[in-house]
């Protein structure tokens, strides 16, 4: 939905209103479209704005206002109306609300429609709503970017146009191998094979990856993107091991930095003196978000002493980890709650004994700390796909890999096609 700026001319002739008056000079409406049997009024949702606080904006019947909205409430949650998402009331010329719409994101059209729109003392409004799905076309495509010095995965496809979504996406494929806040070296290759929703000419998203390659400090990892029996999406290596892995690489996305590595002996920033350090501090940012990196139960989720607000989760596999030193905690961890690979449970912050805000993050087995990084290298790789399904895959793997060298392959040469010829 595009915001209308639409020219109005109002002419007033002696024939229409019975003298003989000059037309009037045309104006110019901000916003607002002015049809033959009603206007409409364009505009985004302004902050902290509720539904009822939006139309009552809008100036209309409270009777008008409860029906619209009981009609809305059938089909959509009021609660989540946001913030400069865009709207359209459209009314009569007498200023009864003939349509809302709403958009409620990329792919969603909230609309509601007037089934009654009579004046009558007796009659209140009525409204039906429904929500559409938005048509939108994709369209298979592939990118390649190389990781500059002192650049990052968001960066280089940032220069490519590519939107931010993307770099995210391919994080969660590989989060299993490479720990993209440490990982990712100056050189690094990544090529991917995805498609890229278009409506009306725009781009609206992305919508499947098929395939991922990536050129990491030496090694080349290869995704295959397929589903699994529910049709979740899932992703496995060029020989068809799962690229899952029971704990991702690190609890946190981009950005944050390697701070202080697990050591037996470190001088302490605060106490001054040489102490052991149990953990990895990642630098990072007040408020960023932390993931648990594996299944598990939250066993303790309260303030301790000099780690500050924190929280540990229970594994399989005899393990548990730690996040501490955090802001706050994510809805719904308290002990006994289960949390999903993953799962936001926690912000950084500063509380305990920390000189600025960082992640101080700890595995443990069997009761004893464990180097983190250590540990995630000697954990097994994923489960292969089953004998009876491996030939297929192969085929799925031939096809979107071979796909993918083709576009790459031909991009080079529609460049050239493009450019005048030399003189």
């Amino acid at each position: 939905m595009k915001r209308a700026l639409v020219l109005a001319v109002l002419v007033a002739s002696a024939a229409a209103c019975g003298r003989d008056e000059p037309a009037t000079t045309p104006k110019v409406a901000r916003d607002v479209y002015l049809g033959p049997d009603g206007q409409s009024i364009d505009a985004v949702v302004p902050r902290n704005a509720t539904l009822e606080t939006l139309l009552k904006h809008h100036e209309l019947p409270s009777d008008t206002m409860g029906s619209l909205m009981q009609a809305v409430a059938s089909v959509f949650n009021p609660k989540n109306l946001r913030a400069n998402q865009q709207y359209r009331i459209t009314r009569t010329l007498d200023g009864l609300v003939r349509e809302f719409q709403y958009q409620i994101d990329a792919d969603r059209l909230l609309r509601v429609v007037a089934t009654r729109v009579m004046n009558a003392p007796d009659t209140a409004p009525a409204f039906t709503a429904e929500v559409i799905e938005l048509p939108k076309t994709f369209v298979l495509t592939a990118i390649a970017v190389d990781i500059e010095k002192g650049g990052s995965l968001i960066g280089a496809l940032e220069a490519k146009g590519e939107n931010i979504q993307l770099a995210l996406e391919m994080a969660k494929i590989f989060e299993g191998e490479v720990d993209f806040n440490s990982d990712v070296q100056p050189g690094d290759h990544l090529e991917m094979l995805v498609e890229r929703a278009m409506r009306d000419g725009q781009f609206a998203g992305y919508g499947e990856i098929k395939a991922a390659i990536m050129d990491n400090d030496g090694r080349h990892l290869t995704a295959i993107g397929s589903k699994d029996a529910a049709g979740n999406p899932e992703w496995h290596d060029a020989e068809g091991k799962s690229l899952k892995r029971q704990f991702l690489k690190s609890p946190l996305f981009f950005d944050p930095r390697i701070t202080s590595r697990f050591s037996s002996r470190r001088f302490h920033p605060v106490h001054g003196t040489y102490r052991a350090h149990l953990g990895v501090d990642f630098g990072a940012p007040y408020g960023t978000a932390v993931r648990t990196v594996a299944n598990g139960t939250v066993e303790f989720a309260a303030y301790s002493g000099e780690a500050g607000r924190m929280i540990r989760v229970r594994h399989a596999g005899a393990y548990q980890t730690a996040y501490l030193h955090l802001s706050s905690f994510a809805s719904g961890i308290r002990v006994g709650a289960r949390v999903s690979q993953g799962q936001v449970i926690g912000f950084v912050g500063a509380t305990g004994t920390a000189t600025g805000p960082h992640l101080d993050y700890r595995i443990m087995k069997n009761g004893k700390y464990v180097d983190p990084i250590a540990e995630h290298k000697r954990m097994p790789k994923g489960e292969t796909i089953s004998p009876s399904a491996l030939a297929a895959f192969f085929t799925l793997r031939d096809e979107a890999l071979g796909r993918m060298t083709s576009l790459l392959a031909a991009q080079p040469a529609a460049a050239a096609s493009s450019k005048p010829p030399q003189r």
